[in-house]
């Protein structure tokens, strides 16, 4: 079985990495392999959920690489390997060109995935958030060409990577306090060890769960292929961020802050980006925002232990969120558009399409009997326990969570404008068809979407608090739910009957994150970049520059002495050796010359060779240290 475990995480690296490698020859074969490889994934996923294997192998000196199926990566695990498989089968149908390269980034990122889901130990964790973040970077940044969207996947990684650092200033926490390095192991460090190692790990999860402050990168990576915002933004990734704080639940409950600091982060959260989410126009910034908010709960219910509704949101979350990311994708290529006014009656052009995105934006709406009704009540229930405000702020996104719902299901659905057109080829030429390949993933994730909430209700979720060792924690009763199922209605219907009025425009700028990240971070780190580059020109490169004038007006000095005395010397030298070799009959006392001429070549030849390696292109300094760093890491695994 623990075989399979190591299987589900290796196959799909190399398989995707040897279609990055082969690159456009194999374009043609890349989306049927991709398909095969993530139906592989899918089934070894179930396997292993099944057989809950646990597996290690030597990694670093005092660390191991684990890697275990506990109940907790039972139930995502599988979400996340379906999920990339209905992507990919989209894929197929929607990405026109660079299938392999796409195909291939796609599986290496799914690996990087199934390792994070199940991670033991803290190094196995970092190694896998590191490629994680690298390969979304290149997902994003897919059409390269367009510089916009190079730039948005930039913004994306450099926004993750800084929360990233929390990740290190845990695993060094962990070092310094002496507990080891597995995630088990957290909760018994050493205060105030076990507080930095909370802050450090809270720090990261927010990040990448895109929670404030870091949201704003979330709206710059929509400019990403819509099967990656599908596949990033549900699923994986921004989920990831939520399931790490599931993950070290018990880190957070051990720490008289860290606990609450997580459920007031997530609610407030769910609050403000599902407002900025009701001020969109854009469907898939729109969708964006509510991933946000969404993952939102998720945290709220790390917060506040209640890990068992926290999971169920996030792999239902992942089912409807997928679903409406591809539904706006199959409009985005049909008609070139993803602006809202002009996906009017839209769903009644491909109902197939319509009745599917229906689902999924009635299920984000918390309608009962769909999956996200309960799932956000069960986190809910937690929240209640804790703190009655708390509990009333996760009501109120709730709430807005059915407003931005309604505000996509009344506009797709109303009639066909006789100017529709108008608004179509927008952002890129439509094709004016949804193919089956498109159709198909999203039948499968609105059932996911609807039936999916039952992970939050008797009497699946007893049993899935028991297998995640929280059965303790309180769950929603009648009255709770049935509330939620009337404001959300309320709330649609209110919606329906007086359309929403334009709101301001810095909850469609996403609460000017963006803008203040400019401000306090872009603007003083460019302007301090600046400064530095005028004291390298001016004082260090002056300095440089006169060593080197200094040292060739030395070298010619040195030059002029070697030709006019040691040359002259080693001539005369080498003249009297031949005429002591013919004398004597031997010819090695002949050849000073000939190696001090050898051994000149031979280091201009490789002063060459060294000045090749200094372009000032910090990118090949990184991969040249990259290289290094794999060699040595190689040399280590081969002596232990």
């Amino acid at each position: 079985m623990t075989g399979l475990l190591w299987a589900c995480a290796t196959v799909p690296a190399v398989v995707g990495a040897g279609l990055c490698v082969t690159g456009r020859r194999a374009d043609r074969v890349a989306p049927a392999l991709g398909i095969v490889t993530a139906g592989v994934v899918l089934v070894l996923s179930i396997a292993v959920a099944l057989g809950r294997p646990v597996t290690s192998a030597p990694f670093l000196p005092g660390a191991v690489f684990g890697l275990a199926v506990d109940a907790l990566a039972a139930v995502v695990l599988p979400a996340v390997a379906a999920v990339t498989l209905l992507v990919l089968l989209f894929a197929a149908a929607d990405i026109a060109g660079a299938r392999a390269r796409f195909t291939g980034l796609t599986l290496l990122f799914a690996a990087a995935v199934v390792v994070t889901v199940c991670a033991t130990t803290l190094p196995t964790l970092l190694f896998a958030w590191e490629v994680m973040g690298a390969t979304s970077y290149a997902l994003i940044g897919f059409r390269w060409q367009e510089r916009h969207r190079v730039g948005a996947g930039l913004t994306a990684f450099l926004t993750t990577r800084t929360a990233d650092l929390g990740l290190y200033l845990a695993a060094g926490a962990a070092l310094a306090g002496g507990s080891g390095l597995a995630l088990t192991d957290l909760p018994e460090l050493p205060a105030p060890w076990r507080d930095v190692a909370a802050a450090g790990l809270l720090v990261a999860a927010l990040g990448k769960a895109a929670q404030l402050p870091f949201t704003a990168w979330l709206s710059a990576a929509m400019q990403g292929p819509s099967p990656v915002s599908a596949l990033l933004h549900s699923a994986a990734m921004v989920a990831m961020g939520g399931y790490l704080l599931l993950r070290v639940a018990p880190l957070l409950g051990a720490t008289s802050w860290a606990g609450p600091t997580a459920a007031w982060v997530g609610a407030l959260t769910a609050l403000l980006l599902g407002a900025v989410a009701l001020a969109q126009r854009d469907l898939k910034q729109l969708l964006a925002a509510s991933t946000a908010a969404q993952l939102g709960f998720v945290v709220l219910g790390a917060g506040v232990a209640a890990v068992a509704g926290g999971t169920a949101h996030l792999v239902a979350h992942a089912a409807t969120k997928a679903l409406l990311f591809l539904a706006a994708g199959a409009w985005l290529t049909a008609l070139g558009t993803k602006q809202l006014p002009a996906l009017r009656g839209a769903a009644r052009r491909w109902p197939l399409v319509g009745v599917c995105a229906g689902v999924g934006a009635l299920a984000l709406a918390g309608v009962a009997p769909l999956s996200l009704w309960a799932t956000k009540d069960a986190v809910l229930a937690g929240a209640h326990e804790e703190s009655l405000a708390l509990y009333l702020v996760g009501l109120a996104a709730a709430a807005l969570s059915a407003g931005y719902a309604g505000k996509v299901l009344w506009l797709v659905w109303q009639r066909l404008p006789a100017d529709a057109d108008a608004g179509y080829d927008t952002e890129e030429e439509g094709t004016r068809e949804v193919r089956v390949l498109q159709q198909a993933p999203l039948v499968v994730l609105a059932v996911g979407a609807a039936v999916l909430g039952l992970l939050a209700l008797p009497p699946v979720a007893d049993t899935l608090r028991r297998a995640l060792g929280s059965g303790s924690t309180p769950t929603p009763g009648l009255v709770e739910l049935a509330v939620s199922a009337l404001v959300a209605v309320v709330v649609l219907l209110v919606v329906r009957i007086r359309p929403l009025q334009p709101l301001p425009g810095w909850l469609e700028g996403w609460l000017g994150l963006a803008r203040a990240t400019d401000v306090v971070v872009v603007r003083p780190v460019l302007r301090t970049a600046e400064a530095l580059a005028r004291f390298d020109d001016r004082v260090l490169a002056r300095a440089v520059t006169g060593a080197g004038r200094g040292a060739l007006r030395t070298a010619r000095a040195a030059a002029r002495f070697d030709d006019g005395v040691l040359d002259r010397a080693v001539a005369d030298s080498a003249t009297a050796g031949v005429r002591l070799a013919g004398a004597t009959g031997r010819a090695d006392l002949a050849g000073p010359d000939a190696a001090v001429r050898s051994l000149a070549a031979g280091t201009r030849w490789l002063g060459g060779w060294a000045r090749r390696t200094q372009t000032g292109q910090l990118h090949q300094y990184y991969v040249s240290a990259a290289v290094v760093l794999a060699a040595a890491l190689a040399l280590l695994l081969a002596v232990r």
